[in-house]
């Protein structure tokens, strides 16, 4: 395979020349199109090592084979990373003033960016845009992941590992994910929730937990590019969702997330129940904040929530609706996590359950995820692990096949 590596102007550079061995490893041809910038982090003396071609960030070396035009006709997949804020702005209005963006104007092949930069720029609304701009041509946009970045600096935009990228884009080329897989929603309404609900227990505190959102949004994204319609039913998330790729309602507690879902639900084909529904609320909610006194605190009574997922597996609001829920455990002396997720598949009553483990920098707050899907008679039917977006994705290749026997 003819690979186009290229490379922006990010100290995450020095990954993209362990990328550029894993792809080389592999059999396959690699001509490295890094920046001005990037040749300030790693030099060409490098990438030419290493890939046994020319690595030049100029459009007027070696004129006669017309280069910015050529590079990208011929090439049967194109990777970008690190790809820096400049970069996906750049590629996003269509400049071509280096070689790099004028091969990415002239490529028909798949197109793979990883992106890495601070947490700040990542989430910047103009990024959003340009990102969401990207996919919707398709370009594949790996989600960073999330940890420590340049200086004392931790959050999402930390460049993925190579071997993540490298797997990721081969499996692009192949067109088994990512936006070339198949329209396999295409004509269908999803339901997702995702992130925490908050119960107030004053003006002040509320009882909550530690979901970021990342897997629903996830979740949603991949939906959307699979070409389902998506309202996405949001508790409290702490990360960017794009508006071309749900329909967003903001909710807070158990009771309106509830509320909402059930709405969007009477016209969905499927529900993915991937918020961390708080289980209790407090009996009762101070209408001024609570005040330290000396002694014991006072004890704080709560009540049981409804069961949102419970009921939608048993009410089913639309015929052929399939429902699917997530059930994050931690493993204590009555059992470990899978036994515990069978034992609430079973509970449930959902057509799925997403089993995943959570706990201290586990499943919450991270950019990764592993989960093991269960049917209603808790019955092991699909395991994945990976980014957040491999788990969407394969939750979605898990459910597609309900969706047929659903219309059968």
């Amino acid at each position: 395979m003819r690979i186009l590596l290229g490379v922006s102007g990010g100290v995450a550079a020095y990954k993209a020349v362990l990328l550029l061995r894993l792809l080389r490893e592999q059999g396959h041809r690699v001509r490295v199109l890094p920046t001005a910038s990037a040749l300030r982090f790693v030099g060409a003396p490098t990438w030419e090592a290493l890939s046994g071609e020319p690595a030049t960030a100029e459009v007027f070396e070696d004129v006669p084979h017309v280069p910015h035009v050529a590079l990208g006709q011929e090439a049967d997949l194109v990777v970008v990373a690190p790809a820096t804020a400049d970069l996906l702005a750049r590629a996003a209005s269509g400049r071509a003033d280096d070689l790099l963006t004028s091969a990415l104007l002239t490529a028909r092949c798949p197109v793979v960016m990883a992106p890495a930069m601070h947490t700040e720029m990542w989430e910047h609304p103009a990024t959003v845009a340009n990102v969401a701009t990207l996919r919707s041509r398709g370009v594949h946009v790996i989600e960073p992941a999330s940890g420590r970045l340049t200086g004392s600096d931790t959050g999402p935009g930390r460049l993925p590992e190579p071997e993540e990228i490298a797997a990721t884009a081969l499996e692009v080329a192949r067109g088994v994910r990512g936006q070339d897989r198949e329209q396999d929603l295409a004509g269908r309404r999803v339901v997702v929730s995702a992130g925490g609900t908050r119960e107030p227990l004053d003006p002040v505190r509320f009882l909550g937990n530690r979901s970021s959102g990342r897997q629903g949004a996830e979740i949603a994204a991949a939906a959307a590019a699979r070409g389902a319609h998506v309202t996405l039913v949001a508790a409290n998330v702490s990360v960017p969702v794009d508006p071309a790729v749900a329909d967003v309602v903001a909710v807070e507690t158990t009771a309106e997330l509830r509320d909402a879902v059930r709405d969007a639900a009477r016209t969905a084909d499927v529900v993915v129940m991937a918020a961390a529904v708080a289980d209790f609320r407090p009996a009762a909610v101070a209408g001024t904040k609570i005040k330290k006194t000396a002694g014991a605190p006072a004890a704080i009574e709560l009540v049981e929530n409804p069961d949102v997922l419970a009921e939608l597996a048993r009410d089913r609001l639309r015929a052929g609706q399939v429902v699917v829920g997530f059930a994050a455990e931690t493993g204590d002396a009555t059992g470990d996590v899978l036994a515990h997720g069978r034992a609430k598949a079973r509970r449930k009553g959902a057509d799925l359950l997403a089993v995943n483990e959570v706990g201290d920098g586990v499943g919450f707050g991270v950019a990764d995820n592993h989960v093991t899907l269960v049917d209603a008679e808790g019955r092991t039917v699909h395991e994945v692990g990976g980014t957040k977006r491999a788990v969407a994705d394969g939750l979605w290749d898990a459910v597609v096949p309900l969706l047929g026997a659903a219309d059968a």
